[in-house]
């Protein structure tokens, strides 16, 4: 379980606070408004920020001063963090090994991940001569070999067409129930929430409220979620 106590953080004249927790395995989405905080919400779970009060725990441990490398989390971004100069195999290795000191098995890791998400024979492919779904894909690899019970979505798919942008969610939701990870999916689109996360966490007004049922926020959203979905 994901729990933030009494958790806040101030960032210039932004203050977020947070008093919730998520259980694991679940899918939840984070929404709110532009600059809301829904990105420092996911910085404070990534270790990327240090909360001023409060502490952030994961299974009953305290992961409040780990740095982010010690802690059991992944992160996709929108700009998927690819490397030009390394292959789509190299790529997803560094979820491995940073070095790319890869053993056999660790390759035959490798080549299943790029199977799992559909690029099996594009190992020695740069980034630059594939699609942008591809190259969601070859991130999605690497976050799989990572395998942390922690992964943290900043609009990874943001940049694709609905169609694609729908067939990426649905690879991921296949990966993180065959992983039970628990995933934080910050989105802007209301329709990526209620296709992929059954509980949404707002963010509304300086606070990050807990997770409650995604259709029926959606369906009836308070006035400041209202007016910004439009």
């Amino acid at each position: 379980m994901l729990e933030f106590r009494d958790t806040a953080v101030t960032r210039g004249d932004f203050t977020l606070r947070a008093d919730l927790r998520v259980g694991r395995g679940r899918r939840v989405a984070v929404i709110g408004a532009s600059g809301s905080g829904k990105s420092t919400l996911l910085a404070l779970v990534g270790g990327f920020l240090r909360p001023d009060t409060g502490r952030v725990l994961w299974d009953g441990q305290d992961i409040t001063d780990l740095p982010p490398g010690r802690r059991p989390v992944s992160v996709l971004f929108q700009d998927q963090n690819l490397f030009p100069h390394l292959t789509v195999g190299q790529n997803v290795g560094l979820g491995l090994r940073p070095d790319l000191r890869l053993s056999d098995a660790q390759r035959s890791r490798v080549a299943q991940a790029l199977e799992d998400v559909g690029l099996t024979g594009m190992d020695t492919r740069r980034p630059a001569t594939l699609s942008g779904g591809q190259q969601s894909r070859v991130a999605l690899a690497r976050v799989l070999l990572r395998a942390r019970p922690l992964l943290l979505l900043d609009e990874p798919f943001a940049a694709l067409g609905p169609a694609l942008k729908s067939e990426m969610l649905d690879l991921l939701a296949r990966i993180v129930a065959d992983t039970d990870a628990t995933v934080l999916m910050v989105t802007h689109d209301p329709h990526d929430a209620r296709a992929f996360a059954p509980k949404t966490i707002l963010i509304e007004d300086g606070r990050a409220h807990p997770p409650v049922p995604t259709g029926p926020l959606l369906d009836d959203p308070p006035p400041g979620l209202r007016a910004y979905l439009g």
